[in-house]
């Protein structure tokens, strides 16, 4: 019996170390080639960001609107389009897309980063929608208003065969990219219109002072008109604390002592 319990304890025993040995290698190698994953992805997203855009632009810095990234594409210092990183849940998992619009709300382009579409069914996402081709499923080209949806729901775009779910996310995916494109533009215009009536603000105060110095002067003679009627009033206060006076010489005493002895006769 001793025996099958030695044999039993070193049995786990050797599985745990296995188990240690193989998960210290797993968190070795993923900490080695985690830079380069990463680099990967950075280098995947800034060709996405130039495949939605139109060639020639200068991009702005990334900003935050609805919670999804946008890169906003200048030409010649004006406005020219956006390009917005976006996601939805399809049938597999997460799909992560980019998706460029031109100054006006056009999509011109997309590209999708990552996705865990079937095989064969909703991975054709990654080419299904701009097929030139196809105008009933292609979407490049046409004005976005954030409400894409498939023939199925009563839309106008059809869905990939056999993968209706992955076609929902992925409409579901630009109609949030366009709300945020629009909303951006909306923040825009807010803050430069804010930055104006600030600097209107600004000027309007030294237009108001000049008034208000004129105002200043009839309040100094008003003062000096109550400093001298001061002395008057300090006259009229000496001659009040001789009526003042009189009546409390002549406060009778006896009431309060038939007071006391009325509550005495009571505690009898």
């Amino acid at each position: 019996m001793e025996k099958l319990q030695s044999s039993f304890k070193n049995m786990v025993l050797s599985l745990v170390i296995i188990a240690v040995v193989a998960a210290g290698a797993l968190a070795g190698v993923y900490l080695l080639t985690l830079e380069t994953i990463n680099n990967q992805k950075a280098a995947k997203q800034q060709a996405a960001i130039l495949a939605v855009l139109p060639e020639g632009v200068e991009i702005g810095e990334a900003e935050e609107v609805n919670g999804l990234t946008v890169y906003k594409a200048y030409m010649d210092g004006e406005f020219a389009g956006a390009a917005v990183e976006t996601q939805a849940d399809g049938f597999g998992g997460p799909q992560k897309i980019m998706v460029g619009f031109d100054a006006e709300g056009k999509i011109i382009n997309y590209e999708v980063l990552e996705h865990q579409e079937t095989p064969g069914l909703g991975d054709h996402i990654v080419e299904w929608f701009k097929n030139a081709d196809k105008p009933g499923q292609n979407i490049i080209g046409r004005q976005a208003d954030g409400a894409f949806s498939v023939s199925k729901d009563g839309g106008d775009v059809d869905a990939i065969t056999a993968a209706t779910i992955s076609s929902r996310a992925f409409l579901n995916a630009i109609n949030k990219a366009f709300v945020a494109f629009k909303n951006g533009e909306v923040e825009a215009a807010t803050g430069a219109s804010q930055l104006h009536h600030q600097e209107a603000e600004a000027v309007e105060p030294e237009v108001e002072k000049q008034p208000q110095v004129a105002e200043e002067e009839p309040q100094v003679v008003e003062e000096e008109a109550q400093e001298t009627q001061k002395p008057q009033v300090v006259r009229r206060a000496r001659k009040q604390p001789k009526e003042v006076q009189e009546p409390k010489a002549e406060e009778p005493q006896e009431p309060k002592v038939n007071e006391l002895v009325e509550t005495e006769a009571d505690y009898e």
